[in-house]
């Protein structure tokens, strides 16, 4: 059997009987995947990059922010890789809210403390195991091509690191190269923008949760 992702109205090749359909070669099942882990993120994934920007928010240096995004990484690309091979399922029930709550608790520490504490990395590093599970629920309901099913499984989370990686270029191009240095920095848009940040993370898991109809 031969499964094919089609965009953008795009049409497959005509059905021969007894012939079938021409499998997608390997360059365009890694553009392919690329491009829908990228688009995940941006600009579809609104709840994984209000988490990616609360991690931005409390680092004013490169250093603690490459800390908490490696952390992230790793984490979220260990249960995405073994939700997708069928070793570890959670429901989306469970997974959804508990992503959102993630935001919250991001964005809330991020108001009462003005550093990076060391437990930061390993909340944010078990963060990541949730948004890895919320990544393997998005490409369960595409597929993956059973012949470059590894091919398409890295692919995707290539595409989810290019795509949280230039969610950070442009938060920092925005705010972070002219005015992270300011003494006003934290009060002016730290705390504000992790405030809204938190508020949607809090409406989002009492929506998840079925508070909300």
């Amino acid at each position: 059997m031969v499964a094919l992702w089609l965009t953008n109205g795009a049409k497959s090749d005509a059905y021969i009987p007894g012939v079938g359909l021409k499998p997608p070669a390997r360059l365009e099942i890694i553009q392919q995947y690329a491009a829908l882990g990228f688009t995940h993120i941006l600009p579809k994934g609104l709840d994984h990059i209000l988490f990616v920007l609360g991690l931005f928010l409390l680092a004013t240096r490169v250093s603690p922010l490459l800390w908490q995004v490696t952390a992230f990484t790793v984490a979220h690309s260990i249960t995405f890789g073994l939700a997708m091979y069928g070793v570890l399922a959670l429901p989306p029930t469970l997974v959804e809210p508990l992503i959102a709550a993630s935001i919250v608790y991001v964005a809330v520490e991020n108001i009462f403390t003005a550093r990076l504490h060391a437990w930061r990395v390993f909340i944010v590093f078990g963060f990541g195991l949730l948004h890895g599970l919320g990544f393997a629920g998005v490409l369960n309901e595409i597929g993956l091509p059973r012949a470059e099913f590894l091919t398409g499984l890295i692919s995707f989370n290539v595409g989810v690191e290019l795509g949280q990686l230039t969610v950070i270029v442009l938060a920092f191009l925005a705010v972070g190269l002219g005015f992270r240095n300011r003494p006003w920095y934290r009060q002016r848009i730290v705390v504000p923008a992790s405030a809204v940040i938190a508020l949607v993370g809090l409406y989002w898991t009492v929506e998840r949760v079925g508070l909300i109809p």
